[in-house]
């Protein structure tokens, strides 16, 4: 098996942003490509512009995200700016029923899933019972350990080869995790039994502070193959051409054909996380140059040369960002946290001497506090 689209197996992972497949160029002009464009000769206006909505929200809520973050009222955010189209294309093209195993920066793909504005925020302030329902939403909890879901996905798919099911599993990582042994060992193990998985590597350039470059000489879609699994490479920042791929990877997972593996090549605008500082290791020029290439105002660009865009579609989308960001911030400052010795109540079922001795440390280390308190005053 091969590359379902021609790939240069020398260019560089990081530079080379033409070799990837592209329906929409940074300027919004639509391009053919006879690969891709079977795969979304449905998408009308309507559907483009729940695709502009979709990556707006995303936004929206990362946006919220990073400030209730800096106010305290989160532990951590991991910003997905500049991933919108990834994410919600690919997200887009899958069934209700299909699996998804997601990391922790799949924001747009839990949103597509439908998750609620509590689903997004409560696990980053540490919450019991913080998570969606994962059978509700078809998408598993996000996998804070890098690669672990792509193991996940393969066995749920390989579960669902055995049930004669219908629907598919998708991995979600970032390049840092082809990296990692777990990718890879996922790879070995869908291909050798030919599981409906598709693996979708979100190429954000960087890995934490490590370039791409450091991570692979060459495009990482480029691996796959080795696996005997065919794959593709795409512009991330492209939200039709990531539909069409996804729905090409899809189908031929579903059709019984085995895996696929979709390079989405992208940016991370923003830090890691927010307890990273990506002005310590990257070029100012480089978050210039990506701007320009950015997902939602190429798709506002092409709407508009289409006459397809006018300010009241303009307002709604505004309008309704407030509103879910709001709901998102609402869910945040109205989260009520348990005590914070709560935590060894539900270890385990009956008394424990060790877990009793933990619990009093911990509370001789809170009391700590409170005696800094009192000093204060």
């Amino acid at each position: 098996m091969t590359t379902m689209h021609t790939l240069n197996p020398t260019a560089d992972p990081a530079t080379d942003i033409d070799e990837v497949a592209r329906l929409i160029r940074a300027d919004g002009t639509r391009v053919s490509d006879g690969e891709l464009d079977p795969w979304v000769d449905d998408v009308d206006h309507a559907f483009l512009r729940d695709l502009y909505r979709d990556m707006s929200l995303v936004r929206r809520v990362d946006t919220e995200g990073v400030a209730l973050q800096r106010q305290g009222q989160l532990g951590l955010w991991a910003p997905c700016r500049g991933q919108e189209a990834a994410q919600v294309g690919t997200a887009r093209a899958l069934r209700s029923d299909d699996f998804v195993f997601p990391s922790y920066r799949e924001l747009g793909v839990g949103l597509v899933r439908g998750a609620e504005p509590a689903d997004v925020v409560l696990s980053w302030r540490g919450e019991v019972h913080a998570t969606y329902d994962p059978q509700r939403m078809r998408t598993a909890p996000p996998q804070i350990i890098i690669g672990a879901q792509s193991l996940h996905a393969v066995g749920y798919a390989m579960g669902i080869q055995r049930d004669r099911g219908g629907e598919i599993a998708v991995a979600y990582f970032g390049d840092g995790a082809t990296s990692q042994g777990d990718v890879n060992e996922a790879m070995v193990f869908a291909s050798s039994f030919a599981a409906p998985v598709v693996f979708v590597c979100s190429n954000n350039q960087w890995a934490i502070s490590e370039p791409v470059t450091v991570q692979a000489r060459f495009p990482i879609a480029g691996r796959a193959p080795g696996f005997g699994i065919p794959s593709m490479r795409i512009d991330g920042n492209d939200v039709l051409a990531c539909l069409a791929a996804m729905r090409w990877a899809a189908d031929h997972a579903r059709s019984g054909a085995g895996p696929a593996f979709l390079e989405a090549v992208t940016y991370r605008m923003g830090p890691h996380t927010t307890s990273d500082d990506p002005t310590r290791y990257r070029a100012p020029e480089d978050l210039e140059v990506w701007a320009q290439r950015d997902p939602i105002m190429r798709l506002e660009a092409l709407l508009k040369a289409e006459d397809a865009w006018d300010d009241a579609f303009e307002a709604g989308v505004a309008d309704r960002a407030d509103e879910l960001a709001a709901a998102v911030r609402d869910a945040a400052l109205h989260a009520r946290s348990r005590e914070p010795l709560a935590v060894f109540d539900d270890v385990y079922a009956e008394p424990h001497t060790a877990l009793a001795a933990q619990r009093r440390r911990f509370g001789a280390y809170l009391d700590g506090f409170a005696d800094d308190e009192e000093n204060a005053r």
